[in-house]
């Protein structure tokens, strides 16, 4: 069983690194958005993103190795997941906000638009779709894309936070490490 100091401790350390993601997402999106008009930027912005579950697993462990003692049961190292993503999501969710409010001005909008209109995207029949979908993207208010940002966060923890706990879960005391502890 998780006592209050636990976790007041999983909770402390999930924000930090929480924020810490955050600010791999906020620079994935910062890329994505000077991707619009520079393929390399685009290509950075897709590494950050698939980087994010590997850095997250990352900080799990040394959650694990450096405040748990090397110890996490799944329930636990799931629930730092969850919180560490949540954290992020928050942190995340008021970038694209303030973006959105007071930076974009349509700028992204007008880009999907010139894509939806491109000679290529009519070639392959799917520009009535995309029409469809910028005109319900252009009736969005910048909540609206945060809010959306959010739960999308929140429900990749979700489920990423099932095969990242399974992997560094570890119920035994590492052989150099001496500290006897158990986790419940």
């Amino acid at each position: 069983m998780i006592t209050p100091a636990e976790y007041q401790q999983l909770k402390a350390f999930a924000r930090i690194d929480g924020a810490l993601l955050s600010l791999l997402w906020i620079s994935s999106f910062a890329l994505y958005i000077k991707g619009m008009e520079n393929a390399t930027m685009g290509m950075l912005s897709l590494i950050l993103l698939i980087i994010a579950p590997f850095y997250a697993g990352k900080r799990l462990r040394k959650f694990r190795d450096y405040a748990r003692q090397g110890i996490i049961s799944f329930r636990r190292g799931y629930a730092y997941i969850v919180f560490v993503f949540f954290y992020s999501g928050l942190l995340f969710a008021i970038a694209q906000y303030v973006y959105f409010t007071y930076m974009d001005h349509g700028f992204l909008l007008a880009k999907f638009t010139e894509i939806a209109n491109a000679p290529e995207t009519i070639k392959l029949g799917i520009n009535d779709m995309m029409t469809q979908s910028l005109n319900e993207m252009a009736s969005m208010r910048p909540i609206d894309f945060a809010l959306n940002v959010l739960t999308v966060v929140i429900m990749t923890g979700f489920a990423l936070g099932l095969p990242i706990a399974a992997l560094l879960q570890r119920k035994d005391i590492p052989l150099n490490n001496s500290n006897s502890s158990t986790d419940k």
